[in-house]
């Protein structure tokens, strides 16, 4: 059972180990399923928070359709700009290029540029491969403090800029990239700071809210160890946590529609009565136009305006709520999956596909729960999806293994007992294993017993090798004749063969399958002479049918299932007394009644051993076909009258040696069994 159990174990390890590997590997699909358990988890617990500090002016489907369609003259943002200033913003980002001068004329880009000048105002560049390099200079002061992060930073390979022009004037300048190398364009984590190998260049809400608190400079805050990486970046009063390349991990919270103003609003003649909203507030200028493309998917939301994201960005720095994936955790989750999966290996196969079902279960509950409580208390991330996903794959894994494990000795039993055992009862064996114990129940069954004729002269011309060869050629054929009618191979019993019917399942009309198995074996047998794999081979067979106990009977270690009693014994008795009375297949009274339809002939009766009183027996000519024909007819006619003491026997051996040869030496036997007619007469 160990050495069974060897192979499954060491698969189920070899399992667990790939899945370590491809954890440290990290594919897409890993981290696509990970981020979407993080959503989940922003979904139940969304991020809190009151008043925003952010307004959002929204040039929206609405505005559009007041003011005209896009692009809107630059003389439009100048009056934006201005108004916004004078409404008491505290600074204005535009989520907005401007890299092209104003179709209208470059007196609406000076007019824009001197609104910029006025107010403190963010214009941003779009980080772009196939754009030109960047060629515009920070506008934000960036210290560090620690090691030099800028290698591990999103870099600026190119970039659309805004007009020079315009950039000149504004006080701040931005990146308005949400994504560096989010999945499926879902913007879960937003740059902070980006480099182009050079300067540092802050993200549109970082340096919009660095206005706005007056800050003249941001401190990046390098990995004190010296690894090259980003820790956070502190701007005023504030400190933003960073993962290690710069990024802010976007702690989502539903859209407040009360923190955006239509852009028509402010351009309309009654503006002034949105100071309430304006004044003393960060303001950021985008879109929500469909036909614009800001469109964006958060973990909260499938189609949400850039402008909305950068201003969560704000909102997530100023309440200090940020979500963290320390650099301990990914070991923590690898360790977690190994010592599941190498769990649920033993468990499964020592205790059981269920055990292991309740033990997988409970370990996916207490990774999810875990997980879960982490983000809930401390905003740690720590991954669920594929610790529990290994394990239930682990799970699945070990059950097939086991029932293949299972499935490999069943196979083994029917190769190994299938042509002896009748299907019936493999099939009851394997649904349950409680059928195996002692004790029986008492039944009518069917009793077969076969036996080779001249066994000892056989052994005594030829090798012990050619005698095996022959039974198993024997015993392989009439074993297949007797299962395929249904029949139990009980034992064999040196050259001779016990079968039963109708137990341990009901056999339909057993009595008759017993006998059509005896003739069915004697045409085999016959076939097997033919064709020169057996020699002048010949058996006996002995039919009976009643009651008898049937049942495993032995040892509680070790049983066999069995039948025993009278049906047994006149069986085994009527198989000796047809070597006595010259004929191959021989039959209890009782069963020659249950199938009175088959080509029968009384043979008298015979002092059974054991026995008081002396039983009929009777022999199997052949089947009912035979029985019908005119030579069987007019044989039982004639063998009838001579057992009435007015035929003749010599008639009937004549009809008998047209009919089968078989019959010659049961009739050249009868006037020596003068006894056994007189008692049936």
């Amino acid at each position: 059972m160990l050495k069974r159990r060897l192979l499954p174990t060491l698969l189920g390890l070899m399992l667990v180990a790939l899945l370590g590997l491809v954890r440290l590997g990290d594919p897409l699909p890993v981290a696509s399923i990970r981020d979407m358990g993080f959503d989940f988890y922003q979904r139940l617990l969304p991020r809190a928070g009151t008043d925003s500090p952010v307004r959002v002016i929204d040039i929206d489907d609405a505005s559009l359709a007041r003011l005209g369609q896009w692009p809107w003259p630059r003389s439009m943002f100048a009056t934006l700009t201005d108004r916004l200033a004078e409404l008491g913003a505290a600074s204005i980002g535009y989520d907005v290029l401007f890299p092209e001068p104003d179709r209208l004329g470059t007196q609406n880009d000076t007019a824009f540029a001197a609104a910029l000048g006025r107010t403190k105002a963010v214009l941003g560049f779009s980080v772009s491969a196939g754009a030109p390099p960047l060629a515009l200079q920070p506008k934000a002061a960036i210290a560090v403090s620690g090691g030099d992060p800028a290698p591990s930073l999103p870099a600026i390979l190119g970039a659309v800029a805004p007009l020079t022009v315009l950039s000149d004037a504004a006080s701040g300048l931005g990146g308005l990239s949400l994504n560096a190398r989010d999945t499926a364009g879902t913007v879960r984590r937003a740059p902070m700071l980006w480099s182009d190998g050079t300067n540092l260049y802050p993200a549109l809400s970082l340096e919009t809210l660095r206005l706005a608190l007056g800050a003249p400079t941001l401190v990046a805050l390098g990995d004190t160890r010296g690894g090259g990486t980003l820790e956070g970046v502190r701007v005023g009063p504030f400190t933003v946590f960073t993962t290690a390349n710069g990024e802010v991990v976007l702690y989502d919270r539903p859209e407040q529609p009360a923190q955006s103003i239509s852009a028509w609003a402010l351009l309309d003649d009654g503006y002034a009565s949105l100071r309430g909203e304006i004044e003393g507030r960060i303001v950021l200028i985008g879109t929500s136009a469909a036909g614009l493309l800001d469109l964006r998917a958060t973990p909260l939301s499938p189609s949400r305006a850039g402008v909305l994201i950068h201003a969560a960005l704000i909102d997530q720095i100023v309440s200090g709520q940020f979500l963290s994936r320390a650099d301990w955790v990914q070991g923590l989750e690898l360790l977690v999956m190994l010592v599941s999966g190498v769990l649920l290996v033993f468990v499964v196969l020592n205790l059981g596909p269920l055990a292991g079902l309740l033990v997988a279960l409970t370990l996916v509950a207490a990774l999810a729960g875990g997980s879960y409580a982490a983000f809930a208390t401390r905003g740690w991330l720590i991954d669920a999806t594929y610790p529990a996903a290994a394990a239930l794959l682990v799970y699945t894994a070990m059950v097939y293994f086991q029932f293949s494990l299972t499935e490999r000795n069943r196979l083994e039993l029917r190769r190994a007992f299938g042509y002896y055992v009748a299907p019936e009862l493999l099939t009851r064996i394997e649904r349950s294993a409680a059928e195996l114990k002692l004790g029986g129940e008492a039944r009518p069954i069917s009793v077969m017993f076969a036996d080779m004729r001249g066994f000892t002269a056989f052994t005594e011309a030829h090798a012990p090798t050619e005698t095996l060869g022959m039974l198993n050629t024997l015993f392989g054929a009439l074993g297949r004749e007797i299962v395929d009618r249904s029949g139990t191979i009980d034992k064999f019993i040196g050259d001779s063969i016990m079968a039963f019917w109708n137990a341990p399942v009901d056999v339909a009309d057993h009595p008759r399958r017993a006998a059509e198995a005896a003739l069915a074996m004697r045409a085999r047998l016959a076939a097997l002479n033919a064709e020169g794999k057996l020699q002048g081979i010949a058996i006996g067979i002995g039919l009976s049918t009643g009651d008898a106990l049937v049942g495993n009977m032995g040892l509680e270690s070790r049983f066999d299932y069995s039948a025993i009693g009278d049906t047994v014994n006149v069986a085994s008795r009527v198989e000796t007394e047809s070597k006595i009375i010259g004929f191959d297949i021989a039959a209890s009274d009782a069963l020659r009644q249950a199938v009175p339809d088959l080509a029968w002939l009384e043979a008298g009766t015979v002092q059974l051993k054991g026995k008081a009183k002396r039983l009929p027996i009777h022999i199997l000519v052949g089947d009912a076909a035979l029985a019908q024909t005119p030579a069987f007819i007019a044989l039982h006619e004639a063998h009838l009258s001579w057992l009435g003491g007015s035929g003749d026997l010599a008639l009937c051996s004549a009809l008998a040696a047209r009919l089968d040869p078989r019959l010659a030496r049961f009739y050249e036997l009868i006037p020596g069994r003068a006894d056994d007619f007189a008692s049936s007469a």
